[in-house]
């Protein structure tokens, strides 16, 4: 089984804005390996530039952000690579292309690190930060299941949120449960 984190990709688009995406960063054999959909910003900057930075922030509101429209996260220059970071993250991984394979749906992308750095330890994520990291990966992939796999899953991940949210979680979840909504509404719309 493949062991996955779930981070923060910071890469810059062509004009030296940074993109800021969530995404899992798959460790392997050969390096660690970023899998972009296609088509996406992140794609596109890792074809042109063959670098990124991995983010492992707490304030899980920026997973939620990236998925609803707000990614106007503070960054900062990153040291080896022409990149950004976040400025609020416990740490940060700056890697290069070494290898891509090319994928009708997902080309991936082996990497080596070439520099590392942590900036606050990290304490653990309580039951509702994992609650709303979960339910942002559902919402990426609304239009790929169904009512009931997304309601089943949300009424799961409610139970940790419920026992231990604080504002932060609250405020995430809050922003995920409108684009579910939204996505169910334009669904009613098609249909009527």
């Amino acid at each position: 089984m493949p062991f996955i984190r779930e981070s923060i990709i910071t890469t810059l688009h062509d004009d030296g804005n940074a993109h800021i995406a969530p995404m899992g960063v798959h460790e392997t054999e050969r390096g660690l390996m970023l899998a972009p959909f296609k088509p996406s910003a992140t794609l596109n900057n890792l074809m042109r530039d063959g670098t990124a930075t991995i983010n492992y922030p707490d304030d899980v509101r920026i997973f939620a952000g990236c998925l609803t429209g707000r990614r106007d996260w503070q960054t900062f220059p990153t040291d080896v690579i022409a990149g950004v970071r976040l400025h609020d993250c416990l740490a940060h991984t700056e890697i290069k292309v070494h290898t891509r394979e090319d994928d009708e749906l997902r080309p991936r992308f082996y990497c080596e690190v070439v520099h590392e750095q942590t900036h606050r330890p990290f304490h653990g994520y309580n039951r509702a930060q994992f609650a709303v990291i979960e339910l942002a990966i559902l919402v990426s992939r609304l239009n790929m299941l169904s009512a009931d796999k997304i309601d089943s899953e949300i009424e799961y991940l409610r139970i940790g949120l419920d026992k231990t949210a604080g504002d932060r979680e609250l405020e995430a979840w809050s922003w995920l449960m409108e684009k579910v909504t939204e996505f169910r509404n334009k669904q009613t719309e098609t249909l009527q």
